[in-house]
């Protein structure tokens, strides 16, 4: 019995060292793979890139160029493509010479093909306001009537041409007269009111469909409205009702 009870206290024994063993290598292990595992989790330091905004629109075209001409004369740029040193206190209507530099991008030559940016320019002492009006072009409007007495004007941006210099502001307000056309012609209402102006034929191609009714249903105030007509068309007194000119 005793011989048999040996084998057990060995097994026992021998458990025992192996799980010290592996208790030793499980501590001396940890301390080697949590480093390890610290190197593998960790990414390092982050590194920020920062992105400076100056530099991504230096790179941008400015609007102006696309209305410069390349390689073209400094003399004949347009006004958006040059800075100019004005001096307001010139005589109005007398030629005067302003000393001009071409904005940043914009490249022109002189009379011998050389590169310049620096260049003299010849105009006319005036304000742009003051230009003649087939210099600047306006705005338009078809709201107001062409045919009053007296002729309606209404308000108007009008902006200089780009190859016309002038002092001060290149856009300004202006009072005009109202000029448009609804594509109504003199012509033809002046022929309608001799020859059908009797059953209103005239007013009715001029949009006024009252006048039209009344003059067809009285036989043209039985004439004499008619012979008025034909007069007030005739002098260009009576127009379209939408307030247009004749062709």
């Amino acid at each position: 019995m005793a011989a048999a009870a040996v084998p057990p206290r060995g097994i026992r024994r021998l458990c025992r060292v192996l799980l010290f063993l592996s208790q030793f290598y499980i501590l001396s292990g940890g301390e080697h793979s949590q480093p390890l595992a610290q190197a593998v989790k960790d990414p390092g330091p982050t590194r920020t890139f920062t992105v400076i905004p100056g530099a991504a629109e230096s790179t941008d075209i400015p609007p102006y160029v696309m209305k410069c001409p390349s390689n073209g004369l400094c003399s004949r740029l347009p006004a958006d493509c040059i800075e100019c040193r004005t001096n307001y206190s010139c005589v109005y209507g007398k030629p005067v010479t302003f000393d001009c530099t071409v904005k940043p991008s914009v490249t022109c030559v002189d009379q011998d093909f050389k590169s310049q940016k620096n260049f003299a320019i010849n105009m006319t002492c005036r304000f742009c306001w003051q230009l003649p009006e087939s210099d600047y072009e306006c705005t338009n409007n078809t709201s107001c009537m062409t045919v009053s007495c007296p002729r309606q004007r209404y308000h108007a941006n009008c902006t200089v041409r780009d190859h016309i210099h002038c002092l001060g502001n290149r856009t300004f307000p202006k009072m005009l007269y109202c000029n448009w056309t609804g594509g109504y012609k003199w012509s033809t209402a002046l022929a309608l009111s001799i020859t059908l102006g009797g059953f209103g034929a005239d007013r009715f191609y001029l949009g006024q469909w009252r006048e039209g009714l009344g003059k067809l249903f009285s036989f043209g105030g039985l004439g004499i409205w008619t012979l008025i007509d034909v007069l007030l068309i005739g002098v260009g007194y009576v127009g379209p009702a939408d307030g247009s000119l004749y062709i």
